[in-house]
């Protein structure tokens, strides 16, 4: 495996800290990997090994309320305000004054955040699962795309948000349900993807309803009751498992919780401090997880906003579910690989640029 740094960075007055792991050549092109809920910066472990042998500078961080980062027990501390300020501090830690960011889930909407509002920082932007302009804008804008077909309003009025409402609505409840048994929970989360599961309803849909996950249970399965194989934790080193659920049992999910508890000052901060009216300039490369039933993105009008606003925009399909960087994390490499290519040749670790000449006979 490739040989992972450890560092960590004060931000904000020296208040919070920001952990992250690094690797590959110093002078490399740097990409920054951000992950969401739940995870920590190891959870990137097949592109941080495939992209630092490329010969890239691969940065992830514990994002606040994971791991060995800051984990406040304030909501406001997760609102994207404050998120950027940390993501900011990671960056200039490096050295870099700009780089390529990739990001998933939560990420994404951190991310897609960072782009809006500091574009100065982004030489491309990578987002896996969440398109734009609409997680990082609130449970409004959600709602407005909600697929009435597949979630009639009667039966299912938050639509796939409903485990979003449910937060807001009961937020210690819904955190204790976590923090019941974090193995299992994180099992259950990153659950592989099925084509069977694309026409149905999300599991997420009846959370209010059933006044809690998975039907209402009093507590999440645990580990020994997913099968081997089923997970896509399975495709991560055991130690990196064990550091995640470590990791979780340690800091408790309030932190990642607390993400969705700021809806209305995101979309307020966001609409209002986004420059060029939130259209972005840079390349992007969206993907997506083709049988994440939740992010939905698959025959539906997620990606609306995202095709309007993203000038320069490259959209690819892996058959996966929502951890498609996990599941299919070859594939996903590839697709990552080849759009640097394409979209950002300069970018390229220079040593690739060496010529080669064919000798003929």
């Amino acid at each position: 495996m490739v040989h992972l740094t450890e560092h960590d960075v004060s931000y904000s007055d020296g208040k919070k800290t920001i952990h992250y792991v690094a690797a590959g050549p110093l002078n490399g092109p740097l990409i920054i990997f951000v992950h969401g809920w739940p995870g920590i910066a190891k959870t990137w472990r097949p592109q941080l090994e495939t992209f630092a042998g490329l010969g890239f500078r691969v940065v992830a961080p514990d994002m606040p309320g994971y791991g060995k980062s800051t984990a406040n027990k304030v909501y406001s501390a997760y609102a994207q305000s404050e998120i950027s300020q940390g993501l900011l501090a990671l960056l200039a830690d490096t050295g870099r004054k700009k780089a390529v960011w990739v990001a998933h889930d939560w990420g994404s909407g951190c991310l897609w955040t960072l782009a809006a509002v500091h574009p100065e920082v982004c030489i491309g932007v990578i987002n896996l699962a969440v398109p734009y302009r609409l997680l990082e804008l609130g449970l409004e804008e959600l709602m407005k795309v909600v697929n009435r077909e597949k979630y009639p309003e009667a039966e299912f009025p938050y639509g796939q948000w409903s485990y979003q409402v449910f937060y807001e609505q009961d937020f210690e409840k819904a955190t204790s349900w976590f923090d019941a048994d974090p193995a299992g929970v994180l099992r259950v989360l990153f659950i592989k993807g099925s084509a069977a599961n694309l026409d149905k309803p999300a599991r997420t849909a009846t959370v209010v309803k059933d006044g809690g996950w998975m039907g209402g249970a009093p507590k999440p399965p645990s580990q020994d009751q997913i099968p081997t194989g089923a997970s896509t934790l399975d495709n991560l080193p055991a130690e990196d498992v064990q550091e995640l659920e470590e990791a979780m049992a340690r800091t408790g999910f309030f932190g990642g919780d607390a993400y969705y508890m700021n809806h209305k000052a995101n979309r307020e901060w966001v609409l209002k401090n986004s420059v060029n009216d939130g259209i972005l300039e840079m390349p992007v490369l969206f993907i997506e997880a083709k049988y994440d039933t939740v992010c939905d993105t698959y025959g539906s009008r997620n990606t609306e906003p995202m095709k309007e606003l993203c000038k320069d925009l490259s959209m690819a399909s892996i058959d996966a579910g929502h951890w498609v960087q996990l599941e299919k994390a070859e594939e996903t490499n590839g697709v990552i690989a080849k759009w640097l290519l394409e979209s950002l040749p300069e970018y390229w670790p220079t040593h690739w640029h060496s010529p080669i000449a064919k000798q003929k006979h």
